[in-house]
């Protein structure tokens, strides 16, 4: 049984079928950046205060996508709070709406975006594979927020970006080693009612230039489209205005990227606002003649599916199935929250987390370690031996967003409990409001445990449940359903996270042997039972 739900999880997720449907790839990835190198496609997005930042995913037919990798290894060169010190934290900072490009004349990836509303930091790959070493080499000190690049027909890069203090979008010409602006200019004043317009993304099409952008107020995508780079004479039209996705997706489109296929073909990817899973990306085919034009249905919304026009090419799976924590580093499917300690965790053919911060708020515990969810239901498993934790400990597995719940061991004098926390909240200051109420408790024996949450993001439902089982085999389900937020303020969606604090001394650990993310709401046999 157990295989036929594995291969029936991977036909789901890479159906070699004459069409796609969207959302292409059910995880909160927002802001996308997308650029083709020949036959391959390449995908960046925001993860704010995650760590480390700006992944790097990777398809050869815009559908089928995996992650190799991250522009942004680390986040403690943004400040001092990347680093959860006591009082502090950068929760919805960090790597906002960004840009990722190829310089052929570098032979290199860059990487570009502004952090905490005041500089913008610039990084690249150590050679033109952009799972190379990546490396600041540059900040500027102004903010091109929610900014975009492209290159010209002369090999120069440009940098598109919103002025916050001003209302204004400018354009800075970069150098050629991509440390420095060597002309910046206003471009467009924007019009007193859509002074909220973001995320600009710039190209060149068939000489004319265009910058697409985001109007959030009205969930709509509008295009500017001048005859020179710096003209101050751009044109306004509408790309997309109140379309909206097909069920179990939410929320209004916007703020995405456009790439050219190697046959020619235009396609668009956006998002769709659906929490608490997140920004979802969706695709859309679109056409430009003089101005682009998305392809929608007949009633001019999303399509349900497009034809395909690049042969499907299913990639080895990195965003689902079980993870042994092989080797002795993390997959690149894993971020923190916030930069970690990394004398506290190993990772050698298993997971070892031990405490690193004396706390009892899980939002400032250093190591808690996060996967997205696979919407718009998934169910992530980890087994986990426990005997090494210290009095005072609490270690487990929850979803992790500004409301959250988990189902953890704790360990009380010489007593192992079970406990299901719900409601540990903060504000919209990001700072905690509650720790968290005890659900449910249940004694535990032995040293390994299997933990499981199911999460159901599917509108109307927005709950998960917590589960334990001391055999892999038979799962009991803990305290109550958890009723998930669907607030967009923290940005980020809702993630599964594998957590170890201490709150009462530091020293303890705990041993994960294996974490298991399938689709759908699994309840079967868990991994290595």
């Amino acid at each position: 049984m157990r295989l036929l739900s594995v291969i029936a999880n991977a036909l789901a997720l890479f159906s070699s079928v004459s069409a796609f449907s969207n959302p292409p790839l059910y995880q909160d990835l927002a802001d996308v950046d997308l650029r083709r190198i020949n036959d391959t496609y390449y995908l960046s997005t925001s993860t704010m205060h995650f760590s480390p930042g700006a992944p790097i995913l990777r398809s050869f037919d815009l559908v089928n996508w995996q992650y190799i990798g991250h522009s942004v290894p680390q986040l403690a060169q943004f400040g001092t709070g990347y680093t959860l010190p006591p009082g502090q934290n950068a929760y919805i900072t960090g790597v906002w709406a960004s840009w990722l490009i190829f310089v052929p004349a570098q032979n290199k990836w860059f990487w570009g975006g502004c952090t905490n509303f005041f500089q913008t930091h610039i990084f690249s790959s150590s050679g033109p594979d952009p799972t190379s070493t990546w490396t600041q080499i540059s900040v500027i000190n102004q903010c091109y927020y929610d900014s975009g690049a492209f290159i010209d027909d002369d090999g120069t890069v440009y940098v598109s970006f919103k002025d916050l203090g001003q209302n204004t979008f400018g354009i800075a010409q970069m150098s050629a080693d991509m440390t420095t602006p060597v002309k910046t200019q206003v471009v467009i004043n924007l019009p007193s009612n859509m002074t909220s317009m973001e995320g600009t993304r710039p190209y060149k099409i068939n000489g004319t230039y265009y910058i697409f952008t985001s109007f959030p107020d009205s969930g709509g995508e509008y295009v500017f489209r001048a005859s020179s780079i710096f003209s101050t004479s751009w044109v306004l039209k509408v790309f997309l205005n109140g379309v909206t996705p097909l069920p179990p997706l939410v929320g209004s489109i916007g703020q995405g990227a456009l790439v050219q296929t190697q046959n020619g073909d235009y396609y668009w990817m956006g998002f769709s606002w659906s929490y608490p899973n997140g920004r979802i990306p969706v695709l859309l085919p679109i056409t430009c003649d003089g101005w682009p034009v998305p392809t929608l249905s007949s009633n001019g919304q999303l399509a349900a599916s497009y034809p395909n026009t690049l042969t499907p090419h299913p990639l080895t799976n990195n965003l689902t199935g079980v993870d042994t924590f092989a080797g002795n580093s993390l997959g690149v499917q894993w971020e923190w929250n916030h930069d970690p300690d990394t004398t506290n965790f190993t990772v050698n053919n298993g997971l070892t987390l031990r405490t690193a911060t004396l706390t009892n708020d899980w939002y400032a515990a250093r190591n808690t370690l996060t996967r997205r969810q696979l919407g718009p239901i998934s169910t992530a498993t980890i087994r986990m031996n426990f005997s090494a934790m210290k009095a005072g400990d609490r270690a487990g597995l929850g979803l992790f967003r500004d409301v959250s719940a988990y189902i953890g061991v704790w360990r009380t004098g010489n007593t192992f409990t079970v406990n299901m926390v719900n409601n540990i909240t903060m504000n919209f200051s990001w700072v905690t409001t509650n720790t968290g109420a005890m659900a449910a408790s249940a004694a535990v024996t032995g040293s390994t445990i299997w933990l499981r949450v199911i999460s159901d993001s599917t509108p109307a439902v927005d709950s998960a449940t917590f589960w334990y089982s001391t055999d892999g085999r038979s799962f009991k389900q803990l305290g109550p359903s958890f009723s998930t937020d669907t607030n967009f303020q923290y940005f980020e969606g809702q993630r599964f996270a594998i957590f170890n604090f201490a709150a009462t001394s530091l020293g303890g650990s705990v041993q994960i042997p294996d974490f298991e993310l399938a689709a759908g709401a699994y309840t079967g046999v868990a991994f290595g039972a």
